[in-house]
């Protein structure tokens, strides 16, 4: 009686059968465009669609027959704000490697003076971007868990 309960609560045996194959579909697509000899632009979205698809292969074991479909997303998101933040700490290492290693701009070239110029890397809208999303993705995670609980 339980077992029944549960499964009408989780996902049925086609939807996550159709998760499998839509996660396992996403990697072999991303491979397949990696591969081609035909396009850069193909090969660039390949290369995009790897990264994705190694983040959403995490949700490969909750692809079964009795797990809901809320914690599917709950799961999703989790991993969405911890590539946001890994996203964030590269970027902030990149700027560390930047001022501890690599010499200054020279302030007599073209090349030293658009250097100097340039906006610094946390006050460009894209890292505003990310942390704002990790912040919203920490945000409904927290909403999600006190509904449950």
């Amino acid at each position: 009686m339980s077992n029944e309960v549960q499964n009408t609560r989780g996902m049925g045996p086609t939807t996550a059968l159709r998760l499998e194959y839509a996660i396992i579909g996403l990697g072999v697509l991303a491979l397949l465009l990696i591969f081609q000899p035909f396009s850069i632009t193909l090969f660039t979205i390949g290369c995009m669609l790897v990264v994705l698809a190694g983040l959403i292969n995490n949700l490969l074991p909750l692809a079964q027959p009795s797990v809901s479909l809320r914690s599917v997303v709950k799961v999703a998101m989790v991993v969405a704000m911890i590539f946001c933040i890994a996203l964030l700490v590269s970027i902030f290492a990149a700027s560390l490697y930047g001022v501890f290693f690599l010499a200054p701009p020279d302030p007599n070239t073209t090349a030293g003076k658009v250097q100097l110029a340039a906006k610094p890397w946390y006050m460009h809208s894209f890292t505003w971007s990310v942390a704002v999303v990790a912040c919203v993705l920490a945000g409904l995670i927290t909403v999600m868990n006190r509904r449950r609980g």
